[in-house]
């Protein structure tokens, strides 16, 4: 499999909101995007913003890190919000029923690292990492199937 990449600097957190705002509408049931870095890089604010944009009626949405998993009912799928910090093995992600929810759910998946076998070969990798400038962070988004080649097109610029 081809894999691309896109890479990109946020220099601010509208810009890591803007770019949650434009990957949003384009994801479908089906959809996984793995949201890695380190803590403090931006994950949870980048899944906040693109949640919220997914959905009808703005709502709260809490970091998963002690549930594990938040779900949200957007008009056509859920969106299955999980944060896998605190896990150690697949083992402990089965159980939690999100190789179910890969099949007809969007996923947003923060310490995909956790995943092992299980990761999606399909997914979109969305790496953040902070940099020398207060607020500024570098996205790396990298795609492997080639139905994610025109976002990374639209964000080549």
């Amino acid at each position: 499999m081809c894999s691309r990449s896109v890479s990109l600097t946020l220099s601010s957190s509208d810009e890591t909101a803007s770019l949650a705002r434009h990957i949003a509408p384009l994801l479908t049931a089906g959809d996984v995007l793995l949201l890695d870095g380190p803590i403090g890089a931006g994950k949870s604010f980048f899944a906040r913003t693109l949640i919220l944009d997914l959905l009808p009626v703005p709502e709260d949405i809490p970091s998963p890190t002690f549930t594990l998993v938040q779900i949200y009912d957007a008009p056509d799928f859920e969106i299955w919000h999980c944060d896998l910090y605190r896990l150690s093995t697949p083992y402990e992600v089965q159980e939690l029923g999100i190789e179910d929810a890969f099949q007809d759910a969007v996923c947003l998946i923060e310490w995909p690292d956790r995943l092992g076998d299980l990761t999606p070969p399909d997914a979109l990798t969305l790496a953040l990492s902070l940099t020398d400038m207060p607020g500024e962070r570098n996205a790396v988004i990298t795609a492997t199937d080639p139905k994610w080649f025109p976002l990374l097109e639209s964000l080549d610029v």
